[in-house]
Parts: structure tokens; C-alpha cells; sequence
């Protein structure tokens, strides 16, 4: 008799990386870093942050984003969800304060909706889709390299008032620790991967540093964030801001992003479907002007924020486990209601070809690009959400 499993079903999926996510969380409130340790991870943080964006810098093609050129209107709708939409809901948003949110939780929620959008699991649920792929790729690629630059300003902006935006001292953080590290890694990105060919079979030199090193990138990736995480609330825990917040609050922040989700889904799709795009660019402007980035978002709030980043990182949290729950579902009713495939008929000649001795080689699948966006982090996010989600692109 064979055992009932214990799996969870396959329309909540389950994020690893989240569950290590708060796992980093519960350390930092059992074990916070204090005194000379709380100097260290401080000090280790700011160079995990600088690590993470030089690594963003790497990644990104330039090649492959100005191929993307010739899709400006779908690129632009994805840039006004993530940087005009977006923001301006959460501005709207402000009425709910106190009443609602407590002013913390609604500086996160504000600064949420600044960050730049998703690059994996945009691509990862838009191949699920049956949408524009390459359109995903190269969408959420200039989200994610025009968010180092437009969150930090829109921040400075909007969160003048609470909490955050700039200073000298800010100013100088983002040019040290997220510009310079990502213009050094786009300026070396050329030669690295050039010199770090390795010779293959037959002598020819065969994957550059950063592809065959990928899978060990990915875990510095996401060993950084955990290490931003970590010394973002010990940090708070030390200055005792969690006691500002009530479980009743934390349920009241589900819902309001719940309902900011729900929005920002409906007016991506139907107002792509407004501005004439076909179906298959449709289904790449809502999952990618739908979504917000947690690799870019968590060392960007360390920077903006400091001490307080611990709490105001807690929204992006949320709404990124959020996000990948309600796209897995919402990716596969549009794979339900895409059209089918022509049926190939076999005629007699086929027939007898097939019982020959031919038979065709392997198909080949076009890769996805590398992502400025958290490869690693996203990358895991996406393959718990939806194991048969395939990232591959089929031209």
C-alpha cells in the first residue's frame, strides 16, 4: 500500500529560498550581531552588496539588450508599470496610514513599489504561458539596469518624508557600493569572459568564467542577500523596531498587497490588450510589468535605509512569495486557453522514411540570457514555483 505524500499542491508553491529567507530571519532574532559582531557584518554586508551588483554588471549581455531595441513600445509599457504605475499606487496608498499601516510598514510598501521588476521568473512564467519570451528577457534585463539608477532618485523623492531618500552620505553609499561595482563588472565583462575560456575537447576553448562557474555564483548570490539579511534585522531587533509592529498589522500588510497585485495584474493585461499588443507580448508586460525584484530590492534597502532596513524590507519580502504563487497559477490558465499546436498528418512517404534507418537528431533549445536581476535567488524562486516551467526560449 503505498504511503499518502505530504507534497504541497501544485498551485502554492513552496519558495526554498524564502523559507531560508526566514530562516535568516529567526537567526537574526534569536542570535542578533552586537558590538564588534554587529561592525563585522555591517562591514561584510556593504562588501556583499558591492559583490552583487559588480555581478549584476557581469551578467547582463549589452549585445542581447540592444537587440531587444526593436520591441520599444512593449519595453516602454513594462518601464511605465514598474516606475510610474506602480509608484503611484503606492503613493495613493497613504491614505491607509495610520489606520491600516503603522508609517514603517508603509515606507516599505512605498519603497516596494519602487523597485525595478523580475528577470527569471518573468521569463520562467511567460515560457509557462505559451508568451513572447525574448520579450521577457530583454523587459525585465532594462528593468532591472534602469532600476540602479531610477529607484535610488525616485526614492529620493518620495521617501524624503519617511524615512529614507538622500543624503551626502546616501548619495555617496549608492555610487560606492551599486554604480561603480556594476559599471566595473559591464568594463571587465568582455575580457573575463574571454580569458576565462577553458580549453575543451579537440583544443577548442569551450564556456566563459561566468558560464562555467555558474552554479557557484548562484550561491554566492544568494549566500550575500542572506548575509544583507541578516545584518539588516539584527540591526533592528538590537534597536527593538519589531516591537512596533503587531501580528494584526502584518495581516492588514498581506491584504493591502493582495489587492496591489490583483490591481497591477488586471491593468498590465487589459491595458496591453488596450494598446494592441498580440497575445503572446501580453502575456510578457503582465508578468513582467507585474512583479518586483527581492535580489535587486534587498542590498538597494540596505543602502537607503541603514538600521531601518530590517523593517522595511519585510513588504518586498511578502510580496515577492506572493507574486510567484498567484503567476504560477495565473501562468497556467493562459497555457490552458493557448491554441494547440497544428497536428502534423503523416503521409506514406513519412512512414516509410521513419521505418528507414534515419533518425533525427537531438532538437537544440535556444538558452536564456543571463539576468542583472539575482540569478541565483530568482532562478530557485522560479523552479519551486513550477518544476515544468521551462526558462529555454523555443524559437
Amino acid at each position: 500500500m503505498r504511503r499518502p505524500s505530504l507534497k504541497p499542491p501544485s498551485w502554492l508553491p513552496v519558495d526554498g529560498y524564502i523559507l531560508a529567507l526566514v530562516g535568516t530571519v529567526a537567526l537574526a532574532a534569536l542570535l542578533p550581531a552586537r558590538g564588534a559582531a554587529a561592525t563585522v557584518a555591517d562591514g561584510a554586508s556593504t562588501g556583499a552588496v558591492a559583490l552583487l551588483f559588480f555581478l549584476y554588471g557581469a551578467r547582463l549581455s549589452t549585445r542581447e539588450a540592444m537587440d531587444g531595441l526593436r520591441h520599444w513600445r512593449l519595453h516602454l509599457t513594462v518601464l511605465a508599470a514598474t516606475f510610474l504605475i506602480f509608484p503611484v499606487l503606492g503613493l495613493a496608498a497613504r491614505g491607509l496610514v495610520p489606520y491600516v499601516l503603522p508609517p514603517t510598514l508603509y515606507t516599505g510598501l512605498l519603497f516596494l513599489c519602487l523597485v525595478p521588476s523580475t528577470v527569471q521568473s518573468s521569463i520562467a512564467f511567460t515560457s509557462l504561458a505559451r508568451g513572447n519570451v525574448a520579450a521577457a528577457i530583454c523587459a525585465g534585463s532594462f528593468s532591472s539596469l534602469a532600476g540602479i539608477v531610477v529607484t535610488p532618485l525616485l526614492a529620493g523623492l518620495v521617501l524624503h518624508g519617511n524615512g529614507g531618500g538622500f543624503s551626502a552620505d546616501s548619495l555617496l553609499s549608492i555610487v560606492g557600493q551599486l554604480l561603480l561595482p556594476f559599471a566595473a563588472g559591464q568594463v571587465l565583462r568582455r575580457w573575463w569572459n574571454r580569458r576565462g575560456r577553458a580549453r575543451g575537447a579537440g583544443g577548442r576553448r569551450e564556456g566563459g568564467f561566468l558560464a562555467r562557474h555558474k552554479k557557484a555564483l548562484g550561491y554566492v548570490d544568494r549566500g550575500s542577500i542572506l548575509l544583507v539579511v541578516y545584518a539588516a534585522f539584527s540591526a533592528g531587533v538590537v534597536q527593538g523596531i519589531w516591537h512596533q509592529v503587531s501580528w494584526l498589522r502584518l495581516l492588514c500588510l498581506l491584504g493591502v498587497e493582495a489587492v496591489l497585485l490583483a490591481l497591477m495584474l488586471t491593468l498590465t493585461s487589459y491595458g496591453a490588450k488596450r494598446l494592441g499588443f498580440p497575445r503572446a507580448d501580453r502575456i510578457a508586460i503582465t508578468f513582467a510589468g507585474s512583479k518586483k525584484s527581492l535580489a535587486a530590492g534587498l542590498p538597494m534597502a540596505s543602502v537607503l535605509f541603514g538600521a531601518q532596513a530590517g523593517l522595511m524590507v519585510l513588504p518586498l519580502m511578502l510580496f515577492h512569495q506572493m507574486q510567484l504563487m498567484v503567476c504560477a497559477v495565473l501562468a497556467r490558465r493562459y497555457a490552458a486557453g493557448a491554441e494547440p499546436e497544428p497536428r502534423r498528418e503523416t503521409t506514406p512517404a513519412a512512414a516509410a522514411v521513419g521505418e528507414g534507418g534515419y533518425r533525427p537528431g537531438p532538437r537544440t533549445r535556444s538558452s536564456d540570457s543571463p539576468s542583472t536581476n539575482g540569478a541565483g535567488t530568482e532562478a530557485s524562486s522560479v523552479r519551486t514555483a513550477d518544476s515544468s516551467a521551462s526558462v529555454s526560449a523555443r524559437r
